[in-house]
């Protein structure tokens, strides 16, 4: 999670600085596994955690550029982004690198292992930080959940449905695209919605039957016409993706759990369909795909197939994914939070992630989206506009620009 945090009203980077060198133990008492250290089983082979409070691991550094350069152009931001995250040792468990720039302005990456936590926990974590920064104590409703007993355990013998063994892909290089032309199928954009054509997309989109339909639903419909359009005679089919929060969905694990709980529900659908039908039955049809799974048996076959298949790598068949956290720490609010994963090379699925602006609440999101070059085209030449390009003005990093005075 990198977050872009303008100059500070109050304080300059040694106040940053000072403020995680005394915070981030605190904050380590309610999140003790990211004080640990990654190791193999060398028995199983497999990656674990040992919890024996080495300590996580605090970075700090200088860049002789101004912020407001790495946001202005919209179509490199994730170059630029990487550029700012210094590599860190394999066994570590938290990294958290503090950057500052020669405007004031700072950024925080949050770096971790995917063994740790899911996109919901990162989320949680650069929340439960800025509390504990700002008032020294982590509420009792905010604290941390490390208990594994509620979710499912594996089956003796596992049993899950065949289709789990289509949804998920060997990491084969035998079986991926060519690592030559792969980063050239895609661009990677930041855009945001204002939230009066989010409402618009939802008017059009709900059925006016008591129904209503969700911002999530409505975005994802005029995604989906968007993809039909670029896919268009190229191929009859064309499908689209989520990554649903198990937490929320009929697990029985609490909404602060640390870990892992997120799937991935794919929805596949005729071109012609899609471009046929109005906003309205897309977005019924995402709805459909979002509620119909039974979570609960869903996420039991996941952890019996994967009882099943550890030592090998894998990845879903289909890849397409959501949050902003709470980051005022006491030395305001980020311009924005860029959730960050390592470049997947050889995968060939578009990938969107939607999130709010931090400590805004006016309905807008920002898109963090690496998608094909057409339906790039397409997004930014629509009428009227919905995916608008993101930059250093919006975010608030640079003073807005004024017009010149006119002379009489």
């Amino acid at each position: 999670m990198l977050c872009f945090y303008p100059r500070p009203a109050t304080g300059d980077f040694d106040a940053v600085v000072a403020a995680f060198e005394s915070g981030l133990p605190r904050l380590l008492n309610h999140f003790f596994p990211f004080a640990g250290r990654i190791a193999t089983n060398p028995t199983s082979g497999l990656p674990e955690v040992h919890c024996y409070n080495q300590g996580a691991e605090l970075v700090t550094g200088s860049a002789n550029v101004a912020l407001s350069r790495l946001v202005d152009d919209y179509t490199t931001i994730g170059a630029s982004a990487r550029k700012i995250q210094l590599p860190y040792d394999a066994d570590v468990a938290l990294s958290v690198q503090v950057v500052a720039f020669a405007c004031g302005g700072f950024t925080v990456a949050w770096r971790t292992h995917h063994l740790l936590v899911d996109g919901n926990a990162l989320g949680l974590l650069v929340g439960a930080w800025a509390e504990v920064a700002r008032t020294g104590a982590l509420a009792a409703t905010a604290r941390p959940s490390h208990d594994r007993a509620l979710l499912p355990r594996p089956r003796a013998p596992p049993r899950y449905d065949p289709a789990l063994d289509a949804a998920f892909t060997s990491v084969d290089p035998a079986r991926q695209v060519n690592v030559l032309t792969a980063e050239a199928s895609f661009v990677e954009r930041l855009y945001y919605i204002r939230a009066s054509d989010i409402a618009r997309l939802r008017e059009e989109a709900s059925s006016g039957e008591g129904c209503e339909t969700t911002r999530v639903q409505a975005v994802s419909a005029y995604l989906w016409k968007a993809l039909a359009r670029v896919v268009g005679p190229a191929d009859p089919r064309c499908r689209i993706g989520w990554r649903v929060d198990g937490r929320a969905r009929g697990v029985p694990a609490p909404r602060n759990y640390v870990g892992n709980l997120i799937t991935l529900v794919v929805r596949q659908a005729r071109v012609e369909d899609v471009l046929a039908m109005p906003l309205r039955d897309v977005a019924a049809t995402v709805r459909d795909a979002v509620d119909a799974p039974a979570y609960g048996e869903h996420f039991q076959e996941l952890v019996d197939w994967v009882e099943e298949h550890t030592g090998g790598s894998y990845v879903e068949t289909a890849i397409l994914g959501l949050g902003s956290p709470q980051t005022d720490f006491g030395l305001g609010k980020a311009a924005f939070a860029l959730p960050m994963a390592a470049a997947a090379a050889r995968l060939c699925g578009g990938y969107v992630q939607v999130f709010s602006k931090p400590g805004v609440d006016d309905g807008s999101w920002i898109v963090n989206a690496i998608v094909w070059p057409r339906l790039a085209a397409v997004l930014e030449s629509d009428e009227p506009r919905v995916f608008s390009p993101v930059t250093a003005e919006y975010l608030g990093l640079v003073a807005p620009k004024v017009p010149p005075l006119c002379r009489l």
